[in-house]
């Protein structure tokens, strides 16, 4: 595990690092198409404190959530515990993180890129699965962070590194999250039955 990662993840949710509400994307995806997003097992890639995980498991899904931080996934499953929710937290290291093949009906990824782990997400989803995967975009750097390139999306690429599902929503643009504006890139995608 990358231990600088841990400890800078670790201190950053210490001083109170994150948001409690779900992702407006994810909150939009599951609006708009709640007619073919069922219940079922659900992963949550980089889940900080949960926030995405507790609105997957509010709504019926088996939740795996995984995070580098332990102080975040502590928060986390405290949180699950006080709502009476059953979530599975693991620590891990998602730049090595093997994950089962075909195994979740629902993967999502929000404010994280990590290039190498999208074969894998793919790879995990079930056929017939969806992805919902948020970050942000290279015009991000311009305005705040995060700013290092290797961790920005370029333009459309999001398009193409899930060209082999079926795209059923697509977004990128300047968009207002927690009272802040962000350069995002979003994809709502189904895997070949």
């Amino acid at each position: 595990m990358a231990l600088d990662d841990q400890k800078k993840w670790d201190e950053r949710y210490a001083q109170g690092h994150g948001i409690d509400r779900p992702a407006a994307f994810l909150e939009h995806i599951f609006l708009e198409f709640s007619w073919c997003i069922k219940p079922g097992r659900a992963l949550d890639v980089a889940t900080g404190r949960g926030r995405n995980a507790l609105f997957l498991a509010q709504r019926g899904f088996a939740v795996e959530a995984l995070d580098v931080s332990v102080t975040a996934l502590k928060e986390a499953a405290k949180r699950a515990d006080e709502l009476g929710l059953n979530i599975v937290f693991r620590q891990a290291d998602l730049d090595h993180v093997e994950l089962p093949h075909d195994a979740y009906d629902l993967i999502v990824n929000f404010n994280f890129l990590q290039r190498s782990l999208i074969p894998k997400i793919k790879n995990a989803a079930r056929p017939g699965g969806y992805v919902i995967f948020e970050t942000y975009l290279i015009d991000q750097r311009l305005v705040g962070h995060p700013r290092n390139p290797s961790y920005l999306l370029g333009h459309n690429e999001l398009l193409e590194l899930f060209r082999d599902f079926r795209i059923l929503y697509y977004r990128e643009g300047k968009f207002i999250e927690a009272g802040k504006e962000a350069y995002r890139g979003g994809l709502f995608g189904q895997k070949a039955p």
